[in-house]
């Protein structure tokens, strides 16, 4: 693993191209190191994860809507949508679109937290889109995939986006750029151009994850891999991009990262710096296999203490009798990014709001505890409707929990060793007597460390769950097949990767006469 120091510079001082850390990326996109076994089973794993997690929100109305805006744009030769037929073919920038919010709308596929938030499984929609379009065969598709992912998790443990409010697809821009890149096996010079483009048009604020939470969450993403596959277009084409994106006097780090906050502060915005590190040039890309998908369809700091809430439920019923007002509070002591995010530390009204968005209380541990405790389970839509969210001993119950920020919680969570790093916490049930009933958790079930790892026949079986009323099962078959078999697929084969939905079973699947498309 090289590191490499990363700051702002001067333009009178003007960094070399082969300092930038844009090209490093690129060098890292195009070098073609080895396989590693187990990264490219994970990969495979995680395609089956993101048809999962689409095809159970195949017709909800973003998924919907991001589905009609691609079939406004049919391309023979073009790329699949999730739920059409296959024979079915788009311009891949609007497959990715729909297929990117498709996979993000219930925040449940996979997750990388570090110095920041990501779900490194959105880089996947517009690799294999652009593949599709491009003729490129599933070994093309692993080596992009890896790729991505490897960018992806390396910016997201160096560079926090989200203490400087901007959300986190800036680095899943980037990410997606270099993937599709090696994926068409680029040269680093055309790579450098796309990854910088990408990462200029994907820095937005994050208000998309703040208070009232809409639709745009899972279409955010999306937007994301749009842009990479149209900067990658362009770069293919001969043209250039903002240079240096990450250091130059007008770029990110000294307007927008830790340079702004150093000149907030009267500091030179040219002493800051971060600290990356990528592989060797031959060392195979493995960074999937740091990255963990979820169990429970919610935010993934949410994970550990759901499967928490079911282990204390129980004791809670049996001191209680099952009533739930004798509960008198409920304290989670976690680290500072769940504190901040999706507990009180946000200071946000809504994630208390009974009428608050799916997209809101799915970043509410307060609500999610509240609903885990009593119900011993967690569904993807069930524990969202709103009268689950109404239910007058819930709202009760959820009012009275409360997180506060744990310096052990958030040192394990910034943790560097993998057997340290931890995303629980710890939930202290006081009830009306002053007894308490209290227990902790570090990592959910489903980790790779956790009590049950999603292993291959974890993944099919989430898929077949998630889908089992939607897709018939032949085509659930058919579909496991083809992408259990990625790496020998033949380009003709890869369409395959698609999952289509029955006509009578799918919404949306004409083009309309709404909007301007």
């Amino acid at each position: 693993m090289q590191r490499h120091i990363v700051k702002a510079h001067r333009e009178a001082d003007r960094l070399a191209k082969q300092n930038q850390l844009a090209w490093k990326i690129a060098v890292l996109a195009a070098d073609r190191s080895p396989i590693d076994e187990a990264a490219a089973g994970m990969v495979v794993n995680r395609i089956i994860d993101n048809a999962s997690v689409a095809i159970a929100a195949i017709n909800r109305s973003p998924v919907a809507t991001a589905r009609a805006q691609a079939l406004a744009h049919p391309r023979p030769g073009g790329a699949t949508v999730f739920g059409m037929p296959e024979e079915a073919r788009f311009s891949a920038e609007w497959a990715a679109w729909a297929n990117g919010t498709a996979v993000r709308e219930l925040d449940y596929h996979d997750t990388f937290l570090a110095a920041d938030y990501s779900h490194p499984g959105d880089n996947i929609p517009p690799i294999i889109a652009a593949a599709q379009q491009t003729g490129r065969g599933g070994a093309d598709i692993l080596r992009g995939i890896l790729t991505a992912y490897e960018v992806h998790v390396a910016l997201v443990k160096a560079i926090c986006l989200h203490e400087h409010k901007i959300d986190h697809i800036a680095h899943l821009g980037p990410a997606a750029a270099a993937g599709i890149g090696a994926l068409l096996d680029l040269p680093a010079d055309v790579i450098y151009q796309a990854v910088q483009q990408a990462l200029h048009c994907t820095v937005t604020t994050r208000q998309s994850r703040k208070g009232e939470i809409s639709s745009w969450k899972a279409f955010a993403p999306a937007y994301a891999g749009k842009v990479a596959i149209e900067a990658v277009d362009r770069a293919m084409r001969g043209e250039g991009a903002p240079s240096p994106i990450y250091e130059g006097e007008d770029g990110v780090i000294a307007w927008i990262l830790n340079g702004r906050s150093a000149r907030d502060q009267g500091r030179s915005p040219f002493d800051e710096s971060y600290v990356i590190g990528l592989p060797e040039p031959g060392e195979p890309k493995r960074a999937i296999l740091d990255t963990y998908t979820k169990a429970h369809s919610a935010e993934y700091q949410s994970q550990a203490l759901i499967d928490l809430a079911f282990k204390l439920r129980e004791r809670v019923i049996d001191k209680t009798g099952g009533d739930w007002d004798r509960i008198a509070s409920v304290q989670i002591k976690t680290s500072h990014h769940t504190h901040h995010v999706i507990g009180t530390g946000a200071n946000d009204p809504q994630k208390r709001d009974p009428k608050a968005s799916r997209e809101t209380l799915d970043h509410s541990i307060l609500y999610i505890v509240a609903v885990a405790l009593q119900d011993g389970r967690w569904h993807h839509v069930d524990s969202y409707r709103p009268e689950r969210a109404s239910r007058p001993d819930t709202v009760r119950l959820w009012h009275k929990i409360k997180t506060i920020e744990d310096a052990g919680w958030t040192a394990r969570y910034h943790a560097i060793d993998p057997g340290e790093k931890a995303f629980g916490g710890e939930i202290v049930i006081t009830l009306d007597n002053d007894e308490v009933i209290s227990g902790e958790l570090a990592v959910a079930d489903a980790h790779s460390l956790g009590a049950r790892p999603f292993d291959r026949d974890d993944y099919i079986a989430k898929f077949r769950t998630l889908t089992s009323d939607i897709v018939d099962a032949a085509e659930a078959d058919r579909f496991l097949d083809t992408a259990q078999r990625l790496s020998g697929l033949a380009a003709k084969e890869t369409g395959g990767l698609n999952v289509t939905v029955p006509a009578g079973r799918l919404e949306a699947a004409l083009r309309d006469e709404k909007g301007i498309f």
